[in-house]
């Protein structure tokens, strides 16, 4: 071996076998099993709303109608969806084809905003006179969307009674399948400020418009129906919009402290919307029902989610009495399907259907009948049933628009008062938008140990009621200085720089905020931070008060402030956000691996699970990355 690559080979030892005590160090667990996953549940549950007590029925006319407000205002129409909702609705329609020989199949699209189509297909019986009911049928994760058969035979059926049934293609499926359609590519909006919900509400709003638009729709008798996905969707426009007379749910949806403890009814970015829970849970949804009718429909053994026996029971139990303050009890029926019993809309979900229509939309009609007529060689496949359709926005779209002049926000002041004042400002206004809250600290030492010239001490940090933070504090005698290091991969990941920051005489304080490392939710984790925002929280909010929270025990402990070091993207913006909240305690700032600008969240159409953090409502509207580097000195 040449003698310049053996010194190398030597000297390079010791540094390699202080790196692998390191990260024997750095692996030690801290936390119990799930320990963050449990306060998160806990976080969660006690802020959760409850149901009222039912007092009057005009008692709780009013307090619905407060909901639905507040429901639009708080969590629907924000930012640019409140100017979409007020735009004329367009529709086009296409040439019929022929049904069975009772029906035909009216072709149509619609828009949800401007620019955003949705296609459609209208069941229309033949022969139609006066007002006869009208049916909307929503579609869920299903990839075929509404050509899929067990959705077209419901659709004949009521076709068949006489009624008119709209088939709706939904986000994501079908021929509005596509990247930019990706459910979680909605908070791609929320992060614009404008409501990633609000799509998916107004196609609903529109498709009610569209149908009682017909000159033979009765808006005495509106029914909307729907499996899973489409149950989520029949809960949500029946709750919120009044001229739904009867609602049909099917495996949708369960109250958010049911899903807290059943995970896999966890839902997706829609199901969980931004700031819901901070105006109602979806047992209140189900109450808002009690002065029309519903019949909520689940299945025995479902495979996927919303099983019968722990999702229904609080929901029905919840929403009776209000239904029996109008003195409607008989009106909120449930069924629970046992064949197959599995996640399905099938023959015996249908009839259930069927019999409710009959009883509330043709009571005392002897020749109606519930059971279910065959059809099956009247189902159309896809291309048959494809509607024409422009050339279309999509989420991605649609926040790569509203993202264009954003933030909305003046240039940093270049003299001394004018930047302090403005640092002062925007510092209160990030704190707003992040919903920052401030932690007391508490900390426990659970153990120390060394291996070579590496001293880690081990601390468990309480914050507050709510969090606690693991931190390795490590140091390679008298330190010269304190650096607080956060890796996207947790702490495990940071064994090289540590050593480079030993070396130079630094403490290290290694830290696995929310959501990152051992503070990580191992099951399910991006739903957790969904269930957060919900409640009316946001992570980056609590990623920043944690880092506030070390930097200012460390600050009492060793009298001087810290700087953070930060490897990754979703480190070097919750480090950034906390760097731009507070210079006192923290002093200095090296990021790598972090995003140059919030816009590239979008460019990229990242959706939410890949980074949630990023997805703060409203971040973008008033901060990018380089005015926060401006108002953290950086």
């Amino acid at each position: 071996m040449p003698r310049t690559l053996l010194l190398f080979f030597v000297s390079a030892l010791p540094v390699a076998a202080q790196e692998g005590d390191l990260k024997a160090l750095l692996a030690k667990p801290i936390l119990p099993p799930r320990h963050t996953l449990a306060e998160t549940q806990k976080f969660i549950e006690t802020r959760l709303p409850s149901l009222p007590k039912a007092t009057s029925p005009e008692a709780w006319d009013k307090e619905a109608s407060r909901l639905r407000e507040e429901m639009f205002r708080k969590v629907i129409f924000r930012g640019a969806a409140a100017k979409w909702h007020g735009c004329k609705q367009n529709i086009t329609w296409f040439d019929a084809i022929p049904g069975g020989p009772e029906y035909q199949i009216k072709k149509l699209r619609f828009e949800v905003l401007p620019g955003l189509w949705v296609p459609a297909v209208l069941y229309e019986p033949l022969d139609l006179k006066g007002k006869v009911p009208a049916t909307l049928n929503v579609m869920g994760h299903d990839r075929g969307s509404k050509d899929v058969a067990y959705q077209q035979i419901r659709c004949i059926n009521l076709a068949k009674r006489g009624m008119l049934a709209l088939n709706v293609e939904w986000f994501a499926f079908g021929q509005l399948s596509g990247a930019g359609f990706q459910h979680g590519a909605m908070n791609q909006l929320d992060l614009c400020g404008t409501s990633g919900l609000a799509p998916f509400y107004l196609s609903l709003e529109r498709s009610l418009d569209v149908l009682l638009s017909h000159p033979h729709a009765d808006p005495k008798r509106v029914a909307v129906s729907g499996l899973s996905g489409g149950g989520w969707q029949t809960i949500y426009i029946s709750a919120l919009d009044p001229r739904v007379t009867l609602s049909n749910p099917v495996a949708g949806y369960s109250s958010f402290r049911t899903r807290i403890k059943h995970w896999k009814d966890l839902g997706d970015s829609e199901q969980t919307p931004c700031d819901m829970a901070t105006v109602a849970n979806y047992d209140h949804l189900t109450a808002m029902l009690g002065d029309r009718a519903a019949l909520l429909t689940y299945n025995a053994k479902d495979n996927c989610c919303f099983e019968a026996g722990y999702a229904l029971p609080p929901l029905y139990d919840g929403a009776l009495p209000f239904f029996q303050l109008h003195k409607r009890g008989e009106a909120l029926r449930t069924h629970v399907n046992h064949v197959p019993g599995t996640h399905n809309f099938e023959v015996e979900n249908r009839e259930a259907f069927y019999r409710m229509i009959g009883d509330r939309f043709f009571p005392g009609d002897k020749s109606y009948q519930a059971k279910e007529i065959a059809c099956a060689k009247e189902v159309r496949n896809k291309m048959e049933l494809a509607v024409p359709m422009p050339a279309n926005l999509d989420f991605n779209k649609i926040a790569l628009a509203l993202s264009k002049d954003l933030p909305r926000t003046g240039e940093m002041p270049t003299d001394r008062k004018g930047f302090q004042a403005w640092q002062k400002e925007r510092r209160a206004k990030l704190a707003d938008v992040v919903h920052l809250p401030r932690y007391a600290v508490i900390a426990e030492k659970t153990g120390a140990e060394t291996k070579g010239k590496t001293m880690a001490v081990y601390w468990k940090l309480k914050l507050g009621t709510e969090w606690t933070l693991p931190v390795v504090e490590l140091t390679r005698g008298p330190a010269k200085g304190t650096t607080l290091i956060v890796h996207d991969a947790g702490r495990s990941g940071t064994a090289g720089e540590i050593e480079k920051l030993l070396q130079s005489g630094r403490r290290v304080l290694a830290v696995d905020p929310f959501y990152v490392g051992e503070s990580r939710m191992m099951e399910r984790d991006y739903l957790w931070a969904l269930l957060v925002g919900t409640v009316g929280q946001r992570p980056l909010g609590i990623q920043a008060a944690q880092i506030h929270a070390v930097a200012a025990w460390s600050a009492a402990a060793h009298r001087e402030p810290l700087a953070l070091r930060s490897i990754g993207e979703r480190s070097g913006l919750l480090c950034l956000t906390a760097a731009a909240l507070e210079t006192e305690k923290i002093t200095g700032l090296e990021m790598t691996g972090e995003l140059k600008s919030l816009k590239q969240v979008i460019e990229s159409n990242r959706v939410f699970a890949s980074f949630p953090e990023a997805f703060c409502f409203g971040l973008l509207e008033e901060f990018d990355l380089a005015g926060m580097r401006g108002m953290a000195g950086r």
